[in-house]
């Protein structure tokens, strides 16, 4: 049995200049941090006495006697690529849903990989995890995906990611004092808006219409500096980062028609007028978490004036992806 854990992550400042389409002409940058709510994902052999080949277990139990059979993509996918030949049973649990724009797509498939890599005796470096994922996403499954949350789901850490004209990247972690990284923590508070949405199909409309917002994408881009001097610096307020969060979504509904919608703008409404500086829907947009930045005076009258939504305690993950077990007996079969 091998199990990976693997990080969601929060997106602050920059998404939409990771896809491709935007930095292979213009290079792209985003701010953010992976959390500490996961994807687990375990592997074993499934033993040869059963009418099926294969066991996949996720939102759906799949059980198929070849690989071109399994429905969900990104399994297919990472088994074809990593050669699985003899049977295999997989499962996945969460710690919070899917389609909720907390990169759990990348974070799903980051993760199998790594268990997959763990199962042939390989220890694949961070970079390699990100790489293979992004390159799976991308190209073999076609999703209308960006690149930064496969790095996070590899990386872990709070991050400025810069992204190249040539398809590289730069992982540039931020060093902040225990009471800074305290300060920011405590400023965050962090909700399920109650519905999901398939990020895929809100990115493509949002890819159509890049050519047509560059001046947005330009602006949204160029807060990622701007936030990094304000969480490098303790003399300035973690306010400032609400107060361009805010800006920061004011422009990107402007990216797409799915990104908001009456209900999430009447969320984020309520949430600023009991006191919430900024904030923004995670993601690509119409549905899943809203993360808020919030005064610790103001953070009650916040949680109060949300209080039909649900809400969790996050802080920074530190480690990305990892194998929390392994024992490869009976492993063999990649």
């Amino acid at each position: 049995m091998i199990i990976s854990r693997t990080p969601f992550r929060v997106s602050l400042f920059g998404g939409g200049s990771d896809y491709p389409t935007w930095f292979r002409q213009h290079g792209g940058a985003v701010l953010g941090f992976s959390i500490n709510k996961y994807c687990y994902i375990s592997v074993r052999e499934l033993p040869p006495f059963f009418e099926h080949k294969h066991r996949i277990v996720y939102g759906r139990t799949e059980l198929v006697s070849s690989l071109e059979e399994i429905q969900h993509p990104a399994v297919r996918a990472v088994l074809s690529e990593m050669g699985v030949r003899k049977g295999l049973e997989m499962h996945h649990d969460g710690d919070l849903p899917a389609r909720s724009g907390l990169g759990s797509s990348s974070s799903f498939t980051v993760g199998l990989l790594n268990a997959l890599h763990a199962a042939k005796g390989e220890m694949v470096s961070k970079k390699a995890l990100a790489d293979q994922a992004i390159h799976i996403e991308q190209n073999v499954i076609e999703e209308n995906v960006g690149s930064q949350d496969q790095v996070w789901a590899a990386y872990g850490g709070l991050n400025r990611i810069d992204f190249h004209r040539d398809n590289s990247f730069d992982v540039t972690p931020l060093i902040l004092s225990p009471e800074r990284r305290a300060e920011f923590r405590d400023s965050i508070l962090f909700f399920f808006t109650g519905f999901s949405r398939i990020a895929s199909l809100v990115a493509g409309e949002k890819i159509k219409n890049m050519e047509h917002r560059q001046s947005h994408l330009m602006r949204i881009m160029s807060m990622v500096g701007d936030a990094v001097e304000v969480l490098r610096d303790q003399n300035k307020p973690i306010r400032l980062l609400g107060e361009m969060l805010h800006e920061s979504w004011m422009l990107k509904r402007e990216l797409a028609d799915q990104v908001s919608n009456p209900a999430i703008d009447e969320i984020y409404q309520n949430a600023r007028d009991a006191g919430a500086i900024g904030g923004k829907l995670l993601g690509a947009g119409g549905g899943g978490f809203m993360v808020f930045i919030v005064e610790k005076h103001n953070r009650e009258r916040v949680r109060e004036r949300l209080r039909k939504l649900i809400g969790a305690n996050i802080d920074i993950d530190m480690s990305g992806s990892k194998i929390v077990v392994y024992e490869p007996q009976g492993l063999e079969y990649c």
